[in-house]
């Protein structure tokens, strides 16, 4: 099944790049998605057995994140097909051969359990979307490309001597040099404290660079912005997600070191600082899908703080992590057809959207209520359970710091989406583009699953988060 699961992508990705139809091309992207995500429900819901050498292995969170994934590509596989059909002045050929390359590294991210192998698997993503950014050909999207190459790719080298001081440890406490993630768990609390110390503040500053934690987020902004909405569904709720399993699997042999209120703190507070960045930023955002880039800043510093908080919290941020990349899909594919209907992003231009596009601006505004954590999805059920495990752990100040930012948040987000989907209607010039089967039903499902999560969490889903967190030395029930 490992194989079926990298290897399918790339087979889509081959073909894609041979067949010479811009019009037929596009549907190498809903095929490959489909194959994948039946694939994967059949490998998530086995046993699988690690590899010879334990260099892959499927376990609790690898599998949260694959299934995550897979969905959010299949739909924004099925999305491209009428977004690609309406742009047929742009080639698609490369974006439709980076995309599957792209998910066969997200899946490899998922299975990677040997830290180096990890590293090249989110090294790939990175490569894989740099083309992707420039899909627009102008001198914006030029700069954001750049911008993203450039600073993901700082951040990714950092990760890597993070990678050496961590290996250098095991050097240091006599053991055999190692970067696979069972060995370094299990002789954790013989490697060398300073060492593994250094080794977490580079990673936390490497990944966190990719996760976009402030004030490492300075490439989300451009990249969000200036990304096709599908590019940018990707980046926020599968690029984010795989970044913050390089962050994951770093905790893990620390917590198992015995790790100290270091780590713990570093989190919090580059969480926070996150939190805090997001909610000045979200307001009076004057471009809506550069206020989606400082909304994932938010959802990431959720994470960390989540992550610092450890125990309780734990089985709060698995579950963030799935609610938080769908619903990044519905947000930025919803503002993908608004964008293209007014051909404006500006939110002084874009007025009524739920008028002129009523299933993409109910979207939209569903997808709001969904990312800003209100009841019934799934969303409000994980920032709950985090900011309730904050409460019973002794950090009533961090609990209430998310309260306040979250509410800071909602207002700046209200006082974009409120006038762009329910404002008067804007007099500039619309474009003939306009909801259609295969660009409202991609969002619809995505928005379906997060409302479900909100209503009833599936018993093979709680039980994984449940193992996950527990992977991660969490007390859960």
């Amino acid at each position: 099944m490992v194989a079926g699961l990298l290897l399918i992508p790339l087979l889509g990705a081959l073909t894609a790049w041979f067949i010479p139809s811009d019009r037929g091309r596009p549907w190498t992207l809903p095929i490959t998605g489909a194959l994948h995500l039946a694939l994967t429900l059949e490998t998530v819901l086995s046993p699988a057995a690690p590899s010879p050498g334990g260099w892959l292995h499927l376990d609790a969170i690898g599998k949260l994140v694959l299934l995550s994934v897979s969905i959010l590509f299949f739909a924004s596989g099925l999305y491209a097909v009428e977004y690609l059909a309406y742009r047929r002045e742009r080639p698609n050929r490369l974006l439709c051969a980076m995309l599957p390359v792209c998910l066969s590294a997200m899946t490899l991210v998922a299975f990677a359990h040997h830290l180096g192998l990890l590293w090249v698997a989110i090294e790939t993503t990175t490569l894989t979307m740099t083309p992707l950014l420039y899909f627009n050909r102008n001198a914006r999207s030029i700069e954001a490309t750049w911008k993203y190459m450039l600073i993901c790719s700082v951040g990714i080298a950092l990760a890597l001597l993070g990678l050496l001081f961590l290996a250098y440890s095991t050097v240091v406490a006599r053991i055999e040099p190692t970067l696979l993630l069972e060995p370094l768990v299990a002789n954790a609390r013989l490697l060398s404290p300073a060492w593994l110390k250094a080794a977490f503040v580079f990673l936390l500053v490497g990944y966190g660079t990719k996760m976009g934690l402030a004030p490492l987020h300075t490439w989300k902004p451009d990249a969000y912005g200036e990304a096709p909405g599908l590019v940018g569904g990707l980046l926020a709720g599968g690029l984010v997600t795989c970044s913050f399993v390089g962050l994951l699997r770093a905790y893990q042999v620390c917590m198992a070191a015995n790790g100290t209120t270091f780590h713990r703190d570093a989190l919090v507070l580059m969480g926070l600082l996150s939190m805090a960045t997001a909610a000045v930023f979200m307001a009076r955002q004057a471009d809506f899908k550069r206020m989606l880039a400082y909304s994932s800043v938010e959802h990431v510093g959720i994470l960390a703080v989540a992550l610092g908080l450890g125990k309780g919290a734990l089985a709060g941020a698995l579950l963030h992590l799935v609610n938080n990349s769908l619903t990044k899909g519905v947000l930025f594919l919803a503002a993908a057809n608004i964008h293209r209907s007014y051909n404006s992003k500006r939110c002084e231009q874009v007025r009524g959207a739920l008028r002129r596009l009523p299933w993409s601006g109910g979207l939209f505004l569903a997808g709001f209520f969904a990312v800003t954590g209100s009841p019934p999805f799934g969303l409000f059920v994980s920032e709950f359970s985090i900011i309730s495990s904050a409460m019973t752990q002794g950090g009533e100040w961090i609990g209430g710091l998310i309260l306040f930012f979250l509410a800071a948040i909602f207002l700046g987000m209200a006082r974009t989406v409120l006038p762009v989907v329910m404002g008067e209607s804007s007099r500039i010039e619309h474009t003939g583009y306009r909801d259609r089967f295969l660009t409202v039903v991609p969002p619809l499902i995505l928005m379906g699953v997060v409302l479900m999560l909100g209503l009833w969490i599936p018993e093979p889903l709680s039980r994984l988060i449940t193992e996950g967190a527990a992977l991660l030395g969490g007390n859960v029930p």
